[in-house]
């Protein structure tokens, strides 16, 4: 896929038509502080929304509605002739949109696919709306709790996964001859969001997108701050009861598919996460 790698002072004609096409056929990723918003907006529990909207266990956003765009089906949100009925909750996603985020070398950049300005396929009046730059278009879609909430949970991510690491490098799992972890990491790796999903089951998933959290923080670090000692405390209860190997693998193998399954709610590429992860564990002494 080419993309175009922009600049923040660039500008573009980025003033949104309000036409509705770019709510039409669309994949949208949901991670757990985005759910938390359009419950809010919504007026719903997360439970409540993830139930009416979500697929792929609750990371992917319906997208049922009309199809009254190339043929391709509404986002469950868009309402024809009103646009977004959540449009104060709407993720990063779609306050981006049409740009994209691309993290390189720590360092992100922002984009678009392909060489043509994506909103001139559909919505060429916009060449006659003002232009922005990129870093005014980003201010205006106050992009910045989303773009945080993103980079944390990328940390959280990796926290499972280290979790997962200890769990089979330092209590003699790597060295079982009998307990072939590696190889259900690798198999693992090839699951869909609906494996992962059926794999966590009822309570894990629940735990991963949503959080027992008393009181309803005003910002996304006290949400994420809060979701991550919440999980922390769970996997460390968990841990508490473990008596044997076997018992040791099953939380071992969880805790990493709670680590895909959250990479996969942020955009990752899960396959590439779960090789990664498995070279390193290679390489620090497990069994193939």
């Amino acid at each position: 896929m080419n993309i175009t790698r922009l600049e923040l002072d660039q500008i573009l004609p980025l003033t949104c038509s309000r036409s509705g096409i770019c709510c039409h056929g669309k994949q949208v990723y949901l991670n757990p502080y985005e759910i938390h918003c359009f419950a809010v907006a919504k007026k719903l529990t997360p439970s409540a929304f993830l139930d009416q909207y979500g697929e792929q266990g609750g990371i992917k956003l319906k997208f049922n509605g009309s199809t009254s765009w190339r043929g391709m089906a509404a986002c469950s949100q868009y309402v024809e002739g009103f646009g977004c009925s959540v449009h104060i909750g709407r993720p990063l996603a779609c306050r981006l949109y049409p740009l994209g985020r691309q993290i390189e070398h720590e360092k992100a950049y922002y984009i678009f696919e392909g060489t043509q300005f994506p909103c001139l396929d559909g919505c060429s009046e916009v060449e006659q709306l003002p232009k922005l730059t990129v870093a005014d278009y980003l201010q205006g879609q106050k992009t910045e709790p989303f773009i945080y909430a993103q980079d944390t949970y990328l940390e959280v991510v990796q926290a499972l996964a280290d979790i997962a690491f200890m769990l089979l490098l330092e209590t003699g799992l790597a060295e079982s001859t009998e307990h072939k972890t590696v190889a259900l990491w690798r198999a693992m790796s090839h699951d869909t969001p609906d494996d992962l999903a059926q794999r966590l089951g009822k309570e894990w998933l629940g735990q991963l997108l949503l959080p027992n959290i008393e009181q309803n923080p005003e910002n996304a670090a006290d949400f994420i701050q809060q979701h991550n000692l919440f999980l922390q405390e769970a996997i460390q209860e968990k841990c508490d009861t473990l008596e044997n190997l076997d018992q040791i693998q099953e939380l071992c193998v969880l805790v990493l598919a709670m680590a895909l399954y959250l990479a996969r709610s942020l955009g990752a590429e899960t396959k590439q996460l779960a090789s990664h992860w498995i070279n390193t564990a290679i390489q620090n002494g497990a069994k193939r």
